[in-house]
Protein backbone atom coordinates (compact mmCIF):
# COMPACT_ATOMS: atom_id res chain seq x y z
CA UNK A 1 0.00 0.00 0.00
CA UNK A 2 1.33 3.26 -1.10
CA UNK A 3 1.93 6.16 1.56
CA UNK A 4 -0.37 8.88 0.51
CA UNK A 5 2.35 12.23 -0.93
CA UNK A 6 1.83 14.25 2.06
CA UNK A 7 2.79 11.72 4.51
CA UNK A 8 5.57 10.21 3.01
CA UNK A 9 6.91 14.25 3.04
CA UNK A 10 6.37 14.03 6.24
CA UNK A 11 8.31 11.44 7.04
CA UNK A 12 10.99 12.26 5.53
CA UNK A 13 11.03 16.10 6.63
CA UNK A 14 10.82 14.16 10.12
CA UNK A 15 13.59 11.95 9.13
CA UNK A 16 16.10 14.25 8.18
CA UNK A 17 15.28 16.66 11.06
CA UNK A 18 16.31 13.49 13.41
CA UNK A 19 19.62 12.77 11.65
CA UNK A 20 20.21 16.82 11.36
CA UNK A 21 20.11 16.64 15.27
CA UNK A 22 22.51 13.23 15.27
CA UNK A 23 24.64 15.27 12.68
CA UNK A 24 25.02 17.82 15.43
CA UNK A 25 27.00 15.21 18.09
CA UNK A 26 28.67 14.25 15.28
CA UNK A 27 29.89 17.36 14.39
CA UNK A 28 30.74 18.69 18.05
CA UNK A 29 32.22 15.40 19.13
CA UNK A 30 33.96 14.22 16.33
CA UNK A 31 36.77 16.41 16.07
CA UNK A 32 37.10 16.18 19.92
CA UNK A 33 37.92 11.77 19.61
CA UNK A 34 34.26 11.77 21.55
CA UNK A 35 32.17 8.97 21.82
CA UNK A 36 29.09 9.72 19.71
CA UNK A 37 27.09 7.26 21.55
CA UNK A 38 27.75 8.04 25.33
CA UNK A 39 27.16 10.27 27.36
CA UNK A 40 23.99 11.11 25.89
CA UNK A 41 22.81 14.43 25.12
CA UNK A 42 23.24 17.11 27.20
CA UNK A 43 24.46 20.95 27.92
CA UNK A 44 27.92 21.83 27.26
CA UNK A 45 27.36 24.52 29.90
CA UNK A 46 26.14 23.16 32.89
CA UNK A 47 26.80 19.07 31.56
CA UNK A 48 23.36 18.44 32.81
CA UNK A 49 21.49 15.77 30.68
CA UNK A 50 18.80 16.64 27.79
CA UNK A 51 15.32 15.63 28.68
CA UNK A 52 13.76 14.13 26.17
CA UNK A 53 10.76 16.60 26.38
CA UNK A 54 13.73 18.82 25.49
CA UNK A 55 15.53 17.01 22.73
CA UNK A 56 12.91 17.12 20.03
CA UNK A 57 14.64 18.35 16.48
CA UNK A 58 13.57 22.25 15.62
CA UNK A 59 10.93 22.42 18.07
CA UNK A 60 12.91 22.62 21.53
CA UNK A 61 14.77 24.97 20.29
CA UNK A 62 12.22 27.64 19.37
CA UNK A 63 10.05 26.39 22.61
CA UNK A 64 13.00 26.96 24.73
CA UNK A 65 13.62 30.30 22.92
CA UNK A 66 17.79 29.04 22.47
CA UNK A 67 18.24 28.07 25.83
CA UNK A 68 18.96 25.56 28.31
CA UNK A 69 16.48 24.65 30.33
CA UNK A 70 18.72 23.78 33.45
CA UNK A 71 21.34 27.08 33.02
CA UNK A 72 19.78 29.45 30.69
CA UNK A 73 22.97 29.33 28.59
CA UNK A 74 22.47 30.08 24.98
CA UNK A 75 21.90 27.25 22.47
CA UNK A 76 23.91 28.01 19.16
CA UNK A 77 22.04 28.57 16.50
CA UNK A 78 23.81 25.87 14.75
CA UNK A 79 21.92 23.13 15.76
CA UNK A 80 18.60 23.90 14.17
CA UNK A 81 20.42 25.40 11.32
CA UNK A 82 21.76 21.85 10.74
CA UNK A 83 18.70 20.14 11.69
CA UNK A 84 16.56 22.22 9.08
CA UNK A 85 19.40 22.01 6.28
CA UNK A 86 19.33 18.38 6.73
CA UNK A 87 15.56 18.03 6.64
CA UNK A 88 15.73 20.29 3.66
CA UNK A 89 18.23 18.28 1.72
CA UNK A 90 16.85 15.41 1.96
CA UNK A 91 13.05 15.99 0.66
CA UNK A 92 14.72 17.56 -2.06
CA UNK A 93 16.79 14.25 -2.56
CA UNK A 94 13.78 12.33 -2.20
CA UNK A 95 13.47 10.20 -5.61
CA UNK A 96 9.95 9.12 -4.98
CA UNK A 97 10.67 5.47 -3.78
CA UNK A 98 12.69 3.87 -0.49
CA UNK A 99 15.43 1.94 -1.38
CA UNK A 100 19.26 1.41 -0.66
CA UNK A 101 19.68 4.04 -3.83
CA UNK A 102 18.02 6.39 -2.05
CA UNK A 103 19.35 5.34 1.12
CA UNK A 104 22.98 6.23 -0.76
CA UNK A 105 22.06 9.62 -1.27
CA UNK A 106 20.81 10.55 1.68
CA UNK A 107 23.99 8.83 3.73
CA UNK A 108 26.05 11.39 1.60
CA UNK A 109 24.05 14.07 1.93
CA UNK A 110 24.81 13.30 5.77
CA UNK A 111 28.42 12.86 5.94
CA UNK A 112 28.72 15.89 3.50
CA UNK A 113 26.42 18.48 6.06
CA UNK A 114 29.01 16.72 8.87
CA UNK A 115 31.65 17.67 6.78
CA UNK A 116 30.77 20.72 5.85
CA UNK A 117 30.75 22.08 9.89
CA UNK A 118 33.53 20.12 11.18
CA UNK A 119 35.73 21.59 8.36
CA UNK A 120 34.69 25.41 9.24
CA UNK A 121 35.10 24.89 12.74
CA UNK A 122 38.03 22.81 12.59
CA UNK A 123 39.75 22.69 9.52
CA UNK A 124 39.86 18.96 9.35
CA UNK A 125 37.92 16.61 7.52
CA UNK A 126 37.82 13.19 10.08
CA UNK A 127 38.59 9.86 8.43
CA UNK A 128 35.96 8.60 9.56
CA UNK A 129 33.80 10.61 7.34
CA UNK A 130 35.74 10.81 4.28
CA UNK A 131 37.35 7.15 4.70
CA UNK A 132 34.30 5.77 5.94
CA UNK A 133 32.36 7.14 3.71
CA UNK A 134 34.16 6.05 1.12
CA UNK A 135 34.01 2.79 2.09
CA UNK A 136 30.40 2.39 3.04
CA UNK A 137 30.05 4.24 -0.68
CA UNK A 138 31.72 1.28 -2.32
CA UNK A 139 30.19 -1.11 -0.61
CA UNK A 140 27.14 0.10 -1.86
CA UNK A 141 27.80 0.88 -5.36
CA UNK A 142 25.95 -1.75 -7.22
CA UNK A 143 22.89 -0.18 -6.08
CA UNK A 144 23.19 3.09 -7.44
CA UNK A 145 20.55 4.30 -9.61
CA UNK A 146 22.52 5.71 -12.70
CA UNK A 147 25.88 4.57 -12.66
CA UNK A 148 27.44 1.05 -12.35
CA UNK A 149 29.82 -0.47 -9.81
CA UNK A 150 32.99 -0.07 -11.98
CA UNK A 151 32.13 3.73 -13.16
CA UNK A 152 32.33 4.71 -9.54
CA UNK A 153 34.80 2.75 -8.14
CA UNK A 154 37.18 4.09 -11.31
CA UNK A 155 36.18 7.88 -10.40
CA UNK A 156 36.54 7.87 -6.57
CA UNK A 157 40.16 6.57 -7.35
CA UNK A 158 40.52 8.54 -10.01
CA UNK A 159 39.21 11.67 -8.27
CA UNK A 160 41.59 10.87 -5.22
CA UNK A 161 44.98 10.38 -7.40
CA UNK A 162 44.36 13.75 -9.31
CA UNK A 163 43.64 15.35 -6.18
CA UNK A 164 46.68 13.77 -4.53
CA UNK A 165 48.73 14.72 -7.41
CA UNK A 166 47.45 18.12 -7.51
CA UNK A 167 48.06 18.34 -3.65
CA UNK A 168 51.57 17.47 -4.24
CA UNK A 169 52.69 19.29 -6.94
CA UNK A 170 51.54 22.83 -5.27
CA UNK A 171 53.54 21.79 -2.21
CA UNK A 172 56.62 21.22 -4.55
CA UNK A 173 56.18 24.86 -6.17
CA UNK A 174 55.34 26.67 -3.49
CA UNK A 175 56.33 25.08 -0.14
CA UNK A 176 53.22 25.56 1.31
CA UNK A 177 50.47 22.80 1.66
CA UNK A 178 47.34 24.02 -0.32
CA UNK A 179 45.15 21.01 0.06
CA UNK A 180 45.23 19.02 2.97
CA UNK A 181 44.85 15.16 3.40
CA UNK A 182 40.76 15.39 4.44
CA UNK A 183 40.49 17.30 1.17
CA UNK A 184 41.97 14.68 -1.10
CA UNK A 185 40.29 11.64 0.40
CA UNK A 186 36.81 13.15 0.40
CA UNK A 187 37.26 13.29 -3.17
CA UNK A 188 37.49 9.03 -3.44
CA UNK A 189 33.94 9.23 -1.02
CA UNK A 190 32.60 12.45 -3.73
CA UNK A 191 33.75 9.99 -6.83
CA UNK A 192 31.98 6.45 -5.15
CA UNK A 193 29.05 8.33 -4.84
CA UNK A 194 28.64 11.14 -7.47
CA UNK A 195 30.81 9.67 -10.12
CA UNK A 196 32.90 11.20 -13.17
CA UNK A 197 30.16 13.82 -13.20
CA UNK A 198 30.46 14.72 -9.76
CA UNK A 199 34.19 15.16 -9.43
CA UNK A 200 34.51 17.41 -12.56
CA UNK A 201 31.31 19.46 -10.28
CA UNK A 202 33.23 19.42 -7.43
CA UNK A 203 36.77 20.77 -8.86
CA UNK A 204 34.95 23.64 -11.01
CA UNK A 205 32.20 24.87 -8.57
CA UNK A 206 34.76 24.62 -5.81
CA UNK A 207 36.93 26.19 -7.33
CA UNK A 208 34.89 29.22 -8.74
CA UNK A 209 33.55 29.40 -4.82
CA UNK A 210 36.87 29.31 -3.33
CA UNK A 211 38.84 32.09 -5.55
CA UNK A 212 35.17 34.39 -4.63
CA UNK A 213 35.27 33.68 -1.31
CA UNK A 214 39.33 34.14 -0.98
CA UNK A 215 39.11 37.10 -2.76
CA UNK A 216 36.37 38.46 -0.19
CA UNK A 217 38.31 37.17 2.98
CA UNK A 218 41.63 38.73 1.52
CA UNK A 219 39.78 42.17 0.87
CA UNK A 220 38.11 42.22 4.53
CA UNK A 221 41.53 41.02 6.20
CA UNK A 222 43.14 43.77 3.79
CA UNK A 223 45.86 40.67 3.32
CA UNK A 224 47.39 41.50 -0.34
CA UNK A 225 48.83 37.72 0.21
CA UNK A 226 45.75 35.95 -0.67
CA UNK A 227 47.17 32.42 -1.45
CA UNK A 228 48.07 32.64 2.76
CA UNK A 229 44.36 32.94 3.07
CA UNK A 230 43.46 29.90 5.17
CA UNK A 231 39.89 28.78 4.20
CA UNK A 232 38.35 25.69 4.64
CA UNK A 233 38.08 23.79 1.30
CA UNK A 234 35.75 21.17 2.40
CA UNK A 235 32.47 22.65 2.10
CA UNK A 236 32.94 24.11 -1.61
CA UNK A 237 33.95 20.22 -2.62
CA UNK A 238 30.48 19.59 -1.22
CA UNK A 239 28.62 22.17 -2.57
CA UNK A 240 29.99 21.64 -5.60
CA UNK A 241 28.94 17.45 -4.99
CA UNK A 242 25.92 17.82 -4.04
CA UNK A 243 24.61 19.95 -7.13
CA UNK A 244 25.81 17.25 -8.97
CA UNK A 245 24.16 14.68 -6.94
CA UNK A 246 20.78 16.85 -6.85
CA UNK A 247 21.01 17.24 -10.59
CA UNK A 248 21.22 13.62 -11.38
CA UNK A 249 17.79 13.12 -8.85
CA UNK A 250 15.86 15.83 -11.00
CA UNK A 251 16.77 14.02 -14.21
CA UNK A 252 15.90 10.99 -12.92
CA UNK A 253 12.63 12.24 -11.88
CA UNK A 254 11.79 13.52 -15.26
CA UNK A 255 12.84 9.92 -17.27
Amino acid sequence: MMMPPMMMTIMIALFGLVIGSFLNVVIHRLPLEQSIVRPGSHCPSCGNAVRWQHNVPLLSYLFLRGKCADCGAKIHWRYPMVEFITAVLFLIAFRGSIDIAQFRIWFFIAIGVAITFIDLDHRIIPDELSLGGWAVGLLTAYWDFRNGFGHLALASFVGFGVFFLFATAYEKMTGRVGLGGGDIKFMGTIGVFTGFGGIWSSLMISSLLGVLVGVIVGRLQKNSELLKTSIPYGPFLVVGALIEMLYEVSKWMNV
